[in-house]
């Protein structure tokens, strides 16, 4: 997986995308012809895209966000900032290699990440916590990558968080290029707990080069501690020299006292509460190449995955949905999803507008209602004329109405469909093991069984991590 974001759609898989160089974080010439240049895509190009594995005519993989149809209601608008980002090249960068605003659709096109997120390595690590040399590195390079976006004009970043932080084929860490986008009319920079949000911008509501230092600093606290801690309690802890109780206790015996202290300093030094204390970018990186530490190890060595990410199948110990998904035996997925009804959906925020409490409401009711009296039936056709009413509505959203449509899709000889319907019900609900599962199924369907295992090899993952919590 590449990140996790709800409301959007994102393809992730594996990467063919040419290694990056560690020396620096800009590209040099070679690499940089690697890349191709910022552009739009047809909507015809894309929708190919989210369904078949992100893959383009050309054979690179990519990560396709897309956006909520009220996101952004002026399309120059959108083109305009997409083209601004999209002009920047960086090894430090996930890059933004093209847009689509056809109509209504807004979508940006961005190199694949195929190794996961920061979020995932650091807080939800399954092997080994991540090692003391690869945060300091994570750190330097997301320190470079903010440097060489304030260099070329866009020094504001929405929402810095550690998922926003991914990992290429070789275990490099790059910053998402999608937080450079200004934000549409929502008008919101920062969807995280208010907790971690700098203090000026709860004053003012602007996102200034200061609060990205500030996010920054709370992303340090991050890599020092192996948990998303409030700054508050952090500086709390350092003010009272109890700076050993903020380490991760995974890294007991791996760090030297002075390390510790000296990017605990520089994370203080961030999370100033008045702005113009805090330091610049180009600082951050001067002061983080001194800490560096086993400079000759490769990332993927320390982050301990397999070089190029070449996957290790190993046998699954699968559940009855996995089973019925590795057999393509769509009458048991059936009776799993019926039985299941809508429980997963519990949770889920619904995203509701004003039209719920007019007759649009018991219209959109109705069709679902419908819907699930045809899926319980097994009238496959009729369900999914009414799901897609549903689904077309635009006033509720449901992972398991998505769910069951790819089914009916999948029981209709429609592969391609019901892969669309996968993807977004993990949009809905990215850690949601049956949308992983339906994803296999519709991959199975289509022929492509390595990428099927490895969604399948997903979902098993995400239950097994249910099941421990």
């Amino acid at each position: 997986m590449g990140a996790r974001c709800s409301k959007f759609s994102f393809c992730w898989w594996h990467s063919h995308l040419k290694p990056s160089a560690p020396q620096s974080s800009d590209l040099e010439n070679g690499e940089k012809d690697s890349l191709p240049s910022f552009r739009e895509f047809s909507w015809d190009e894309l929708k190919a895209a989210t369904i078949y594995k992100g893959l383009l005519e050309n054979e690179r993989w990519i990560a396709v966000k897309r956006f909520n149809k009220s996101a952004w209601p002026d399309s120059r608008q959108f083109l305009d900032e997409a083209k601004a980002v999209g002009s920047l090249r960086s090894e430090r960068l996930a890059n933004l290699i093209g847009c689509c605003c056809e109509g209504e659709e807004r979508l940006l096109v961005a190199e694949f990440m195929p190794n996961e997120t920061l979020a995932k390595h650091l807080f939800h690590w399954e092997n080994q916590p991540m090692k003391w040399a690869m945060r300091l590195r994570v750190a330097l390079y997301l320190a470079q990558a903010l440097e060489y976006c304030s260099s070329k004009g866009r020094a504001l970043y929405h929402d810095l968080n550690a998922y926003r932080v991914l990992f290429d084929q070789d275990g490099n860490p790059r910053l998402s290029c999608f937080g450079l986008m200004k934000n549409s009319r929502d008008g919101k920079s920062y969807s995280t707990n208010l907790a971690f949000t700098p203090p000026e911008y709860l004053r003012t509501g602007r996102v200034t080069p200061e609060s990205v230092v500030y996010s920054f600093g709370t992303m340090l606290l991050d890599l020092l501690s192996g948990k998303h801690i409030p700054p508050s309690h952090a500086l709390d802890l350092i003010r009272g020299k109890n700076f050993l109780m903020l380490m991760d206790s995974c890294l007991e015996g791996h760090f030297s006292n002075d390390d510790g202290t000296e990017l605990v300093k520089l994370a203080t030094r961030c999370l100033q509460y008045e702005a113009r204390e805090r330091p610049n970018a180009k600082s951050l990186v001067t002061s983080l190449m001194s800490l560096q530490k086993e400079t000759e190890v490769p990332s993927y060595a320390l982050l301990g995955i397999p070089q190029g990410n070449t996957n290790c199948m190993q046998p699954l110990q699968l559940s009855p949905m996995g089973e019925a998904c590795l057999r393509m035996d769509l009458t048991a997925i059936h009776e799993i999803l019926d039985k299941t009804g809508y429980k997963d959906d519990e949770g889920i925020a619904n995203e509701l507008s004003f039209q719920m409490w007019t007759n649009q409401m018991q219209e959109t009711l109705n069709s679902k209602k419908q819907g699930d009296a045809a899926f319980r039936a097994k009238d496959f056709t009729t369900a999914i004329d009414c799901y897609t009413q549903f689904i077309d509505g635009g006033t509720m959203v449901s992972p398991t109405v998505y769910a069951r449509r790819c089914l009916s899709y999948l029981m209709s000889d429609m592969a391609n469909e019901a892969l669309g319907d996968a993807m977004q019900a993990l949009v809905v609900s990215p850690e949601w093991p049956t949308a992983f599962h339906l994803q296999a199924a519709s991959l199975f369907a289509l022929g492509m069984e390595n990428d099927a295992q490895q969604s399948l090899r997903q979902a098993t993952n995400l239950e097994a991590t249910r099941k421990r919590n």
